[in-house]
């Protein structure tokens, strides 16, 4: 049970963290994590609860509800309308311990879920049984039903399968009161009869909304618009005669403004056993929009658009898919799909769907039916919402007017003329979305930051409203309204059906206790937003953001909240939080803490802030939750918007550490090489005292684990080793030269991998040369922001490379994937230019030869094997070239999807980190590991995996690419 400390709400915190049994967060780093959700908003809560069972959260509302304090109930926190936030409130986060699949019934086609399972969870569960749940949101590795309940999610194949609203069979509800009920639907007569009759608050809730009901039949029938999609305000026409007093569907889509959900029973559709995919390519989206009707009896499973202007902010911001060769000529592509029993059954139905395409005369189309390929395709739409964020110029797009909605055979007028305002208030955006529903997602470049932008959002916002309400449509078709709609909701509703909202919440909620301001009595939607618009200090940095115009609050204000980073089942993205499962320790949690800390470093003198994070550089939170990111680098490879937290923690601790001492860690593992360098001239005597008694010692001065072993010097380094061999062996005359970068890692402690290296680019006939001088990329300097040091000894290296006089153009080969990615990456920024004609021409191992030597005879290598690929060689290399290699030497090679290893430079070694270095590697690459047989070679490039398999995994020998080639090479002549 953890104790909070004295804050805002301390005697509330002190009672919670008396009788819960989950975390009770009241500190300035939780209620800043919790402060924004995926929205243009931000509101400090007064504390964050995450409740280890349901008690604990009849617990805490009750609390709550004697204090008078308001509840959110929140999920995975990618709410685009800002209803998973609130203004002093108590933040029930139910994704964190709440979050299983309690059963599926297979014959009833129906799940039992908690509120805070995650839907791929949940489809897992489901997938044994030839099962899932319909609704699919592009964000469903991580959003939870509850989410998906509250805002009734939709998905790209809400055509075949419905909304949420449509998929739920019975919710079990808390309300603000105490009251537990269970509601359902559709209801008899008889049924709701038996509802008036319940005794006590029940049954008087039931007759109040049976009575509400009877009372506003012609005004719900008459006010409400009939869409496919439509989430704005309550869905009262769910509670009609007609609709079965359907108590479940009314509820869903309310925002947890009504009553807490404590569970839910849901209905699960057939999975088509096989898909395919047609693309039918149109001019433009208009042009697509107006085709939709015209395919929709066909019925497709899905039909998304998506325009050329997606695929531009696509390819600004990452490497060109090969999946989008697939794609028809068009500026606007549908994406349709179609299911079968079979694979000719899906064949045949795509056929006859891509024959009605072919009859507009300006169609283009293609039909795939390659599972990965379609895969790949559906990648780059469900990137979308983070693609956006980033229009192809670069400039920064934001929500408000991405989720509207109009009827489908309208589709195309209203985009037209959603164009045309753009183009009158001078914005530009991306429109995408589920065009067979008739609803469009589009991010906009509205000058948040600046002040007369705020005149500007509101102003089109207004305008769009207007517009859509003419289409006869809806402001929200799956987001929901939050406060980002909420306030523009008379404008699509006559006054009298704004009043039975009203009335409706307060039949739940009679003292506004759930979620106050959304939906009824809304905020306005200009309020809170959580760009900062005053002037703003320059700040002095040690690096450029060159991306993010010299800006640091540009950079992690990047992070838009649609949280990839909170999977915790694939990808190398992100490790810590895989670990912890804490929310301060993701990707979007740092960077929240470090917009919120830049709030106040960048005030100017007297300019009051609200900013949680009160001491600046010198946070002891923002430290905390920086100390356990790894700097893998995959938030900036697998972050849809490339938020680079390796790259901000490096500033962080450069200005956090400025002028004060630093841990201990960072004098000696920030210095390795150093170290390393004067050990090389006594490794015996370095070896005695590491595994003497004194180790121990040594281990605690230096900041190291005492679990952790300390690596074994070889009796020679690698360099020496190259004199010698050079001074027996000369390299040919005429021979392509080529540089081998001696990294400190390799040269030192495991010398085999370069000298396995030159044996065999020598056997392929290059002259492999070695720096005249010491060299190093700097990189255990800049991962603990000893910037200015790593400054310095960049720049000594480069001097060395330079003095060498080899030309210009020689390739340099880097061993070790951290290394070379620094040299590849971090190195430009350090030095500019300077650095840049190094950083073009270095190349991994496998890339230099699958580049310099496509055609060589390589050995064969005919063995099974698996890969765990170092963090910074997906983030930042990637492994193309190594995939190329392994099927030259015929390698039967099956690559780990274990992210990273754990061990990530020194963080493994690192006092107070081996616990989570250890979860790390046990997640994935651990279990793998014990499972491959004993003859599966394992490869691992990076020293860092290499020694965590090592010390993690008993004694697994791991090899480098290069060592693996070498041991196949014909021997030598004696």
């Amino acid at each position: 049970m953890s104790r909070p400390s004295a804050v805002p709400g301390a005697e509330l915190a002190r009672e919670l963290a008396a009788v819960l049994r989950g975390e009770v967060r009241f500190g300035a780093a939780e209620r800043t994590v919790y402060s924004h959700d995926a929205s243009n908003y931000r509101h400090l809560p007064l504390g964050v609860v995450k409740p280890a069972d349901l008690d604990d959260v009849r617990t805490a509302l009750a609390l709550c509800r004697r204090y008078g304090v308001p509840v959110v109930a929140r999920g995975a926190g990618t709410s685009i309308g800002g209803q998973a936030i609130g203004p002093g409130a108590v933040v029930l986060d139910f994704r964190r311990h709440l979050g299983a699949v309690l059963d599926v019934d297979p014959q009833a086609r129906t799940a039992r879920v908690e509120p805070g399972v995650v839907l791929d969870d949940l489809q897992r569960a489901a997938r044994p049984h030839g099962l899932r749940f319909g609704p699919d949101p592009s964000t469903h590795s991580r959003c939870t039903l509850g989410g998906m309940i509250g805002n009734d999610s939709c998905g790209s194949h809400s055509l075949a399968w419905g909304r949420t609203a449509d998929n739920v069979e019975q919710l079990e509800l808390l309300l603000a009161d105490g009251t537990e009920l269970s509601v359902g639907g559709p209801l008899t007569p008889d049924g709701r009869a038996a509802l008036r009759a319940l005794p006590g608050r029940v049954g008087e809730l039931h007759r109040r909304l049976q009575e509400f009901t009877d009372r506003n039949l012609a005004t719900i029938r008459q006010g409400l618009p009939v869409l496919p999609r439509r989430t704005s305000g309550y869905p009262l026409d769910a509670l009609l005669p007609e609709h079965g007093h359907h108590l479940a569907r009314a509820l869903t889509g309310t925002e947890g403004t009504c009553a807490l959900l404590l569970g839910a029973t849901v209905r699960l559709v057939e999975e088509p056993a096989a898909r395919a995919l047609v693309i039918a390519g149109y001019p433009d989206e208009g042009a697509a929009a107006d085709a939709v009707p015209a395919l929709l009896p066909y019925r497709p499973l899905t039909c998304e658009g998506m325009a050329a202007d997606l695929i531009a902010a696509l390819l600004a911001a990452a490497p060109r898919p090969r999946a989008l060769d697939r794609l028809p000529g068009g500026a606007c592509w549908l994406f349709l799909e179609t299911g079968g029993a079979s694979p000719r059954e899906a064949y045949q139905a795509a056929r006859r769907l891509a024959d009605a395409v072919r009859r507009e005369r300006s169609a283009t189309v293609a039909l795939v039916t390659d599972p990965a390929e379609q895969r790949q395709l559906w990648a780059v739409r469900e990137a979308g919402a983070g693609i956006v964020t980033r229009l192809p110029g670069g400039a920064e797009a934001w929500p408000g007017w991405e989720d509207s909605a109009v009827p489908p055979e309208r589709l195309g007028d209203y985009l037209r003329d959603l164009r045309a305002l753009l183009r009158r208030h001078s914005l530009h955006g991306v429109p995408y979305g589920h065009f067979g529903d008739g609803c469009v997602h589009l991010r906009i470049d509205f000058p948040l930051d600046e002040p007369q932008g705020v005149l500007v959002f509101r102003e089109f916002l207004e305008q769009a409203a207007d517009l859509v309400v003419s289409y006869g449509g809806s402001l929200s078709g799956e987001h929901g309204d939050g406060q980002a709609r909420s306030e523009l909701l008379p404008r699509m509703y006559p006054p009298e059906v704004i009043a039975l909202f009203g009335e409706f919440k307060r039949i739940w909620d009679p003292d506004n206790l759930l979620n106050p301001g959304a939906l009824v009595d809304p905020r306005p939607l200009d309020a809170d937003l959580r760009f900062v618009t005053a002037p703003r200090r320059p700040l002095p940095l040690a690096l450029p953001y060159d991306q993010d115009g010299g800006s640091l609050a540009k950079a992690v204000h990047r992070c838009v909240g649609v949280a990839k980073c909170v999977d915790p089942n694939t990808g190398v993205m992100c490790p810590s939080y895989m670990a912890t499962g804490e929310e301060r320790h993701s990707t979007r949690g740092r960077a929240r803490l470090l917009a919120e800390l830049l709030r106040g470093v960048q005030a100017p003198p007297g300019h009051q802030t609200e900013a949680a994070i009160a001491d600046g550089w010198r946070s002891a939170e923002v430290r905390e939750a920086l100390d356990l990111c790894l700097g893998c680098k995959g938030c900036a490879s697998d972050c849809p918007v490339h938020v680079d937290m390796a790259t901000y923690r490096a500033e962080f601790l450069y200005q956090h550490y400025r002028h004060r001492p630093r841990p201990a860690a960072h004098y000696t593992m920030g210095a390795l090489p150093r170290w390393l360098r004067a050990a090389a001239h006594a490794p015996g005597a370095a070896n005695t005292l590491a595994r003497s008694p004194a180790a121990g010692l040594l281990k605690r001065l230096a900041g190291i684990d005492p679990r952790r072993v300390l690596p074994v010097l070889p009796p020679e380094t690698f360099t020496r080793w190259y004199r010698r061999h050079r001074a027996a062996h000369p390299a040919p005359a005429g021979a392509q030269p080529v540089l081998l970068w001696p990294d400190t890692f390799s040269d030192h402690l495991q010398p085999n991998v370069l000298r396995s290296a030159v044996q065999v680019l020598e056997h392929l006939g290059f002259d492999v040369r070695l720096p005249s001088g010491p060299v190093c990329c700097g990189l255990t300097r800049y991962s603990t922001g000893q910037l200015d040091t790593a400054r310095r000894v960049l720049r000594r290296s480069l001097h060395t490379l330079t003095a060498d006089g080899l030309p210009p153009a020689t390739p340099v080969v880097g061993l070790d994937p951290s290394c070379t990615a620094t040299l590849r990456e971090d190195a430009p920024r350090l030095l500019g230019a300077d650095a840049r004609p190094l950083a073009e021409r270095t190349r991994t191992f496998a890339e230099f030869l699958d580049e310099y030597a496509p055609d060589a005879a390589l050995p064969q290598v005919p063995l099974d094997a698996v890969t765990q690929t170092h963090c910074h060689q997906h983030a930042v290399l990637g492994t193309a070239a190594d995939r190329r290699v392994e099927a030259r030497i015929g390698l039967r090679n099956r690559v780990l999807d274990s992210g990273c290893c754990g061990l990530a430079g020194d963080f493994g070694f690192r006092r107070g980190h081996f616990e989570v270095s250890e979860a790390i590697a046990e997640r994935v690459l651990l279990p793998e590991l014990r499972a491959a047989g004993p003859d599966t070679v394992v490869l691992a490039d990076g020293f860092s995996c290499r020694t965590q398999i090592a010390q993690l995994a008993q004694g697994r020998p791991a090899l480098h690419l290069a060592e693996l080639i070498a041991r196949a090479l014909p021997a030598e002549p004696s």
